[in-house]
């Protein structure tokens, strides 16, 4: 891929994205949703950002991770869980995958 097809799929990419997003501003007034639909979307899109959450806690490429990056993941889950500041959330995954890498666990 040369930088201008890059550039183009990029451009095209953001332009899409910013359509979408105002069309959803300019036809929230003009169309409604049923309460089952509302429902129905809610949860598709928690499963789709546990499913981006998963992948990328569990693979690296086409290949499965070693544990620590998981178990550093559940950590953080866990803080999360407990209302953990965001901070401690991201230190505390971060530090326990790294401290796992330390000690060999891969």
């Amino acid at each position: 891929m040369t930088g201008w097809q890059f550039a183009g799929a990029l451009a095209l990419l953001a332009a899409g994205t910013y359509g979408i997003r105002l069309a959803g501003l300019l036809l929230r007034t003009r169309v409604t949703v049923s309460p089952q639909v509302e429902a129905a979307i809610e949860r598709a899109t928690i499963v789709l950002l546990i499913a981006v959450a998963l992948t990328g806690a569990l693979f690296t490429g086409d290949e499965l991770t070693g544990p620590a990056r998981p178990i550093g993941v559940a950590v953080g889950v866990a803080a999360a869980w407990f209302k953990a500041p965001l901070v401690v959330v991201i230190i505390g995954a971060a530090a326990t995958t790294a401290l796992l890498r330390l000690m060999g666990v891969a």
